[in-house]
């Protein structure tokens, strides 16, 4: 018998039985508990075995003409700038200018023969359906001011030939932009709309070959003497091996004085959407967790980031439960896995996250979090596909998370948009990029015609 050595022969065999796998988690339905998977305490449902990963993707439609997401009791929504092309992260500078990463998937990586080369194949397929995929526009877009109708005043390109970037950090007179293989430096001169000097590399980023996940989201520390970014993992839980891991699934510490960069936290599977938290000063992460367990396993989460902590990954998840999927097993490691702060739901994809610190908000938005869902492709029924607020009081979460932004999701089960960075202007508004509608939405307080 003919091994399997390529993908359309693999396909050929095994497409039957995905379409068996697919139908039978049409029909799979989750626990009818909201709080599952939610809040500091969540409840975690056994884990589920399956050969295949259920797929249950909404089509990314688009926003009809005059159309736009649903915001929370006494909020309004506008579009701050359309257009845009597969936006992902927001940075906003000290002078009010909004700087959006339009970036998408770097090259995809050669695949291999077997069941890893059709839960690859399908992975690339649900990307396309869901609207990521296309080639990367690789640059950096600036938005300034606000015309009479909430729009954003003018629009140049501020970066371009930049390589899958995402996050962005102003130290200085320096921006720092985190592209998929490096943390890049450029001069910055405020009010400039656009730069042209060429960049200086700061450090390499683990990227190579596969390069599962390959955002990499950057925050400067308060004082400007570092910066931190996160590097997801190259597997769903170590099934590339971990040598395939080297400086992976962590959040690395770069010393902006001699460029020496650590790994300050590790065992996060995908951290994204970091920030301060403003009354303890502790940095957080958005996290998104392992797949392949079930529609209810393993919640994502956002949590305060210790220096020296392991999260888990691979070998456990939310503390010390145990991945037997985990060739070589490590009981020393897993005995020190902490516990993550706060659960946002199983494959919700939270991906942006920002406190408000701002004052055009009602009061009760005050220091607590918003994180931006980009919503899931393995669960049914759907997950996500929102921007929901989590309170905070002395620092720590102190509710339910709450829905700011819905409808991101039709009714029809398609993909309007998908929401992704989170920011807040210098006027207090609520920033949210969508990368499947191309817009940045701007949410204020609702106001009286």
């Amino acid at each position: 018998m003919t091994p399997h050595r390529s993908l359309p022969f693999t396909r050929k065999l095994v497409f039957p039985m995905l379409l068996a796998s697919l139908a039978a988690c049409a029909v799979a339905t989750p626990a009818d508990d909201k709080t599952l998977g939610f809040g500091p305490n969540p409840k975690l449902p056994e884990p589920e075995s399956n050969l295949l990963p259920t797929v249950n993707i909404a089509p990314a439609k688009g926003w009809t003409t005059g159309a736009k997401p649903t915001p929370a009791l006494g909020l309004q929504v506008n579009a701050y700038a359309a257009g845009l092309k597969h936006p992902r992260m927001l940075h906003v500078l000290p002078n009010g200018d909004v700087l959006v990463a339009e970036s998408d998937t770097p090259k995809p990586h050669d695949e291999t023969g077997g069941i890893k080369a059709v839960k690859n194949w399908v992975q690339k397929k649900v990307m396309r359906s869901a609207g990521s995929s296309a080639p990367s526009a690789d640059r950096i877009t600036l938005l300034r001011g606000l015309d009479a109708n909430g729009n954003a005043s003018t629009r140049t390109v501020f970066l371009s030939g930049l390589h899958s970037p995402f996050g962005m950090a102003l130290v200085g007179d320096y921006l720092y932009v985190a592209n998929t293989d490096a943390i890049m430096r450029y001069p910055y001169k405020a009010g400039q709309t656009s730069i042209t000097a060429p960049g200086v590399k700061l450090v390499d980023l683990p990227a190579g070959k596969i390069n599962h996940h390959w955002t990499k989201d950057l925050v400067a520390s308060p004082d400007g003497k570092f910066l931190y970014v996160s590097v997801g993992s190259n597997s769903n839980v170590a099934e590339n091996g971990m040598e395939a891991e080297a400086g992976r699934a962590a959040i690395h510490e770069v010393d902006l004085a001699t460029g020496h960069m650590r790994i300050f936290a590790s065992g996060l599977r995908n951290a994204n959407g970091l920030a301060w938290q403003p009354q303890s000063g502790a940095l957080w992460a958005a996290v998104n967790e392992r797949d392949e367990l079930g529609n209810d396993l393993v919640p994502d989460y956002m949590t305060s980031v210790k220096d020296g902590g392991f999260y888990g990954w691979p070998y456990s998840y939310f503390g010390q439960h145990v991945d037997v999927r985990v060739k070589e097993q490590h009981p020393d490691l897993v005995a020190t896995a902490l516990i993550p702060d706060y659960a946002l739901g199983a494959h919700t994809a939270s991906l942006g996250l920002t406190f408000y610190t701002g004052k055009l908000l009602p009061a009760q938005y005050a220091n607590g979090a918003f994180v931006g869902q980009h919503g899931s492709w393995n669960r049914t029924p759907h997950s996500g596909y929102k921007v929901i607020f989590v309170p905070f009081t002395d620092g720590k979460p102190s509710g339910q998370p709450q829905d700011v932004l819905t409808g991101f999701l039709s009714a029809a089960a398609t993909a309007n948009g998908r929401p992704v960075g989170v920011a807040v202007d210098s006027a207090g508004a609520l920033l949210v990029a969508d990368d499947v509608g191309n817009i940045i939405w701007r949410v204020t307080p609702k106001t009286t015609p």
